[in-house]
């Protein structure tokens, strides 16, 4: 059976000429730089240079995320100490969160792209999803919980003279420093959105990429709670009214536990296994179906186990009456083909039951 590629053309074709015998053993891990060199197509390579150029694009946003927010809390810090607002209270718990939410993002990064070895075969890549859970319920919730807690607290302060001046000036720096480190993330999630035919929010709700979405979505908060914090500060100031103020910090935290849960139910989703969107699955099964060694698929499966990295196991029909030793050569085989895709973490194949329902694009995107 062939079928033509689907218009979702996520990097190149997978090499249909047999891999090296070798290449790698059954569940074995990735495998080594070297065998990479060797039998890895010009295309999939290619490809893996990209995922290069999304995991560095991830750890240069959140680098410019951390540093910018370092400086806005010790900014927000000072001012707080200065004005007494609450609302500035609440921004500064929220900034050294999202400082602390980046470092927690920069060691997810460093721990997902460990290699494969003996006792994880499918890798480290969920260490990501882990860390940055930590990262949504520890930090983003002790900030929530703090700005919530400032504004209980100061409701009913007694009135007194406001003098904002310092405060509404480091909320305009931190508004232009959060608004750029927000353009970046959105420029990169712009950018991979794209390149597979979906929406800016669209890619950084549903990639597999934890670092890019929490700091998209810190920043996101950021922006709309300085917003928030300058307009309780001014209505504060105009009315001479405390409460206005509380009401800011009370709605900043409130924001963040908004976030915090998102945060943490994505994480979890992928912690749990979370299958792939269906123009990777389309993907996946045109890659197999148009094998010379394959006639039908039966079944397939493919989840993601850490950033842009999937397993995949598949029943399929080898074609022809082939034997025993020779059908599971040709498994290896093929199995190698995707392992050396940089997308496929692991591949594992075996022989559809008799008269078992054949998987076509068409009932696959049914699906």
């Amino acid at each position: 059976m062939s079928l033509k590629p689907s218009k979702t053309n996520l990097h190149g074709r997978i090499n249909s000429q047999s891999a090296p015998r070798g290449h790698r053993a059954r569940g074995a891990g990735n495998p080594t730089e070297e065998s990479n060199s060797s039998s890895a197509p010009d295309k999939a390579s290619n490809f893996a240079s990209n995922n290069d150029d999304q995991h560095s694009g991830s750890l240069v946003t959140v680098l410019i995320a951390v540093g910018a927010n370092l400086i806005i809390a010790i900014a927000k810090t000072v001012a707080a100490f200065m004005t007494g607002s609450a609302s500035m209270i609440a921004e500064s718990a929220h900034s050294w969160a999202d400082a602390g939410n980046g470092t927690l993002l920069i060691v997810a990064e460093k721990k997902a792209i460990k290699p494969a070895d003996e006792s994880h075969p499918l890798g480290y890549g969920k260490e990501s999803y882990v860390w940055s859970m930590i990262a949504a319920f520890g930090v983003f919730m002790a900030g929530s919980i703090v700005s919530i807690y400032t504004g209980i607290t100061e409701w009913n302060a007694a009135e007194s003279e406001t003098n904002y001046t310092i405060g509404f000036i480091v909320l305009a720096v931190a508004f232009v420093l959060e608004g750029f480190s927000l353009i970046q993330a959105y420029l990169q999630s712009k950018k991979h959105g794209k390149a597979i035919n979906v929406s800016a929010i669209g890619y950084v709700v549903n990639t597999s990429n934890p670092t890019l979405r929490g700091v998209f979505f810190e920043d996101l908060a950021a922006v709309i709670g300085l917003v928030i914090a300058a307009a309780a500060m001014g209505m504060h100031a105009y009315t001479g009214q405390p409460f206005w103020d509380a009401l800011g910090s009370i709605i900043v935290g409130l924001l963040l536990g908004v976030v915090a849960i998102f945060l943490i139910s994505r994480n979890r989703d992928f912690l749990v296994g979370y299958k792939v969107t269906d123009s990777i699955h389309n993907y996946a099964l045109v890659e197999l179906l148009n094998h010379p060694d394959i006639d039908s698929v039966s079944y397939l499966h493919l989840e993601w186990v850490g950033p842009k990295k999937i397993f995949m196991v598949a029943a399929v029909d080898i074609a022809g009456n082939q034997k025993e030793e020779k059908i599971a050569q040709k498994f290896e085989d093929i199995e190698n083909q995707f392992r050396a895709d940089p997308l496929f973490q692991e591949a594992i194949l075996t022989l559809s039951v008799p008269n078992a329902e054949i998987l076509s694009l068409e009932s696959s995107e049914a699906v």
